[in-house]
C-alpha cells in the first residue's frame, strides 16, 4: 500500500479513537501516532528508503508474525521485542488488516496508561 494512501486511511480511522493523533515528527522524518503523549505507531522509511509502518505488539506475537510473514521485521529504531515494522511495498494484508494492527497497537498503549488518563480519554 502507498504511504500517502495509508496515511489518509489512518487519519480517517484514528480520528474516532479517543486521544489519538497523527503528526509529522521532523526529528525522525516520519508520521508519528500517539495517545496521551505515548507513541503507538509511526509511518516512515527505513534505511533502504522503503515505506514502513511500525506498530507495538506483544513480544510472543511479534516473533510469530515475523516467522509467518517475511515483510514483518523487528521494529525500526524501536525496541525489537515490543515493536514490528511492516514493509508496505511487500505486505499482503491490505488496508483493513493494517488498520487492525494499528488498532491493536493503540489499545496496548492505552492499557498501559495510568487509570486517571484512561478515564479522561
Amino acid at each position: 500500500m502507498d504511504k500517502t494512501e495509508l496515511r489518509k486511511a489512518i487519519e480517517k480511522e484514528i480520528q474516532t479513537w479517543p486521544g489519538a493523533s497523527i503528526y509529522f515528527y521532523p526529528a525522525w522524518e516520519c508520521d508519528r501516532m500517539d495517545v496521551a503523549g505515548k507513541m503507538f505507531a509511526m509511518l516512515c522509511q527505513n534505511k533502504e528508503k522503503k515505506d514502513i509502518l511500525t506498530v507495538k505488539g506483544m513480544p510472543e506475537d511479534n516473533i510469530e508474525l515475523r516467522t509467518m510473514f517475511k515483510w514483518i521485521v523487528p521494529g525500526y529504531y524501536t525496541n525489537k521485542d515490543h515493536w514490528n515494522s511492516i514493509l508496505l511495498d511487500e505486505e499482503q494484508w491490505g488496508e483493513e488488516k493494517l488498520l487492525g494492527a494499528l488498532r491493536d497497537s493503540y489499545e496496548l498503549v492505552v492499557a498501559k496508561l495510568p487509570k486517571k488518563i484512561r478515564e479522561e480519554l
